[in-house]
């Protein structure tokens, strides 16, 4: 097998701050950055290999074209072999972080040990990017910390290699058909806060998707498992409970917010909200304003 390392890094204002710690094994390549970015430094990154890389730092002042396009980069990403990254910096920042360069070989046989080889071709040709590594940054640390001062035999620091690629592209129960897999509750808390960030307007699949770095069909088969809807149906579901608040705790209009949820217009709002609640907005605030007006007995 053994991992042959083909990568090019062009940066611009960006230093490092201490001499890169790396070490080769069979199957990978790890290596340990602490560097500083000055404001406008960007740099572009391009590997033949897939590769993932943790922060140990809040980066949010570094803006990416992928895995991310147009938002900030997440402090855990994997870019497939041959996409090129570009970043660049918004104003200074110091950090560090662990790059992991796989032999493609390596992490197919990988993945194959929990799901199709046909999927895991898949999950290697994606990019995924997550945000809270609170489950990864310990795993990390310990690959660092094994880089800088190696103390064991080699197995230990590719076991945690494989934690960390599983921890970021394996999800759901350890069994290769996607029709019983399920997400975890941390996975389902991360669905929800996609949504809520959006403030009530339905987002797509595939986007709900990126929050826990799933391919679009794979999600849609394990959020039905889980929850028992499609995503559609489970967002539909909680913008009529909105539209509901909304109707008894606010003044405004149907129409405004129909405009606040993102529905096309009032009438779309009114036809979903009969079809799941079984009368108009307006006949509902009516009825429960007129039920919340009347005295107790």
């Amino acid at each position: 097998m053994g991992y042959s390392h083909e990568f090019t890094g062009v940066t611009e204002k960006i230093h490092c701050t201490s001499p890169v710690v790396w070490r080769q094994f069979d199957g990978l390549l790890a290596a340990y950055w602490q560097a500083r970015g000055d404001a406008a430094g960007h740099g572009y990154y391009l590997s033949a290999n897939p590769r993932l890389t943790i922060f140990f730092d809040d980066v949010s002042s570094i803006e990416v074209d992928a895995p991310r396009a147009g938002r900030p980069m997440a402090r855990a990403i994997f870019v497939p072999a041959g996409l090129p990254l570009r970043t660049s910096f918004t104003q200074p920042l110091a950090f560090s972080h662990l790059d992991i360069h796989l032999d493609t070989g390596w992490a197919l046989r990988l993945l194959s040990r929990a799901m199709p080889r046909a999927a895991a071709i898949e999950r290697l040709d994606r990019t995924v990017a997550r945000d809270d590594i609170g489950d990864l940054e310990a795993i990390a640390r310990l690959m660092v910390d094994e880089i800088r001062r190696p103390a064991r035999h080699d197995i230990y620091a590719e076991s945690l290699a494989a934690a960390l690629v599983s921890a970021l592209l394996v999800t759901g129960a350890p069994d290769s058909d996607p029709g019983n897999a399920r997400l975890t509750a941390a996975q389902l808390r991360r669905v929800e806060a996609r949504f809520e960030a959006g403030g009530g307007r339905r987002r797509t699949t595939a986007q709900l998707a990126e929050a826990v770095g799933l391919s679009e069909s794979w999600f849609a088969q394990v959020f039905r498992n889980t929850t028992g809807q499609s995503p559609h149906q489970w967002q539909q579901a909680r913008r009529i409970d909105m539209t509901r608040r909304m109707l008894t705790d606010t003044t405004l209009s149907v129409a405004e917010i129909a405009d606040r949820l993102g529905f096309a217009d009032q009438s779309h709002l009114t036809k979903a909200f009969r079809q799941t609640v079984g009368a108009t907005p307006a006949a509902w605030r009516r009825a429960n304003r007129a039920g919340a007006m009347r005295p107790a007995r």
